[in-house]
């Protein structure tokens, strides 16, 4: 399920707090989950604290979404700036889906000149990639796709049993 959420930043938050807000954000919607470990969402999100302010500090998110993506989740983060952001009303509460989920990955965007920065920084974080994220189709699961697949052979041989 495709969701998206706004985040304000300056002059309402600073970057680092803009960070935080959207560490929160992610983490709340992921602990939902007994397959994550909240403590693992919070290091790693830590982890990737440096270029995420970096992110919201040069305004690239406002243009760019931070990515989650934990199947069923499919979450676009961007941030507000400027007197757009005193006026915005957030939703900063967890996205529906994320119980059911039992993996995730958070995209990062990669825009020119920082995207080697972004390469860099997320390349020993096992949940965060600077890779482009999939389709949101490309995130159901393979189950799913085989069970619609037996489905449409059940329908074909009970047709062709009819004639």
């Amino acid at each position: 399920m495709q969701r998206h959420r706004q985040v304000a930043a300056a002059p309402k938050r600073r970057a680092s707090d803009t960070w935080d807000a959207i560490a929160e954000l992610v983490g709340a919607t992921l602990d939902r989950s007994p397959h994550i470990a909240a403590s693992d969402v919070t290091a790693e999100m830590e982890s990737a604290s440096a270029i995420g302010r970096a992110l919201v500090a040069a305004g690239h998110l406002d243009k760019y979404a931070v990515v989650v993506v934990a199947d069923p989740i499919y979450l676009n983060i961007t941030t507000v700036s400027g007197s757009a952001a005193t006026d915005l009303d957030e939703d900063l509460g967890p996205v529906p889906g994320g119980a059911t989920a039992t993996g995730w990955t958070v995209f990062l965007p990669t825009p020119d000149p920082v995207g080697d920065a972004v390469r860099t920084a997320v390349a020993g974080l096992p949940h965060f990639s600077a890779d482009e994220p999939p389709g949101e189709t490309m995130t159901k699961s393979a189950s799913s796709e085989e069970a619609n697949a037996l489905n449409l052979d059940a329908l074909a041989q009970r047709a062709q049993e009819r004639m």
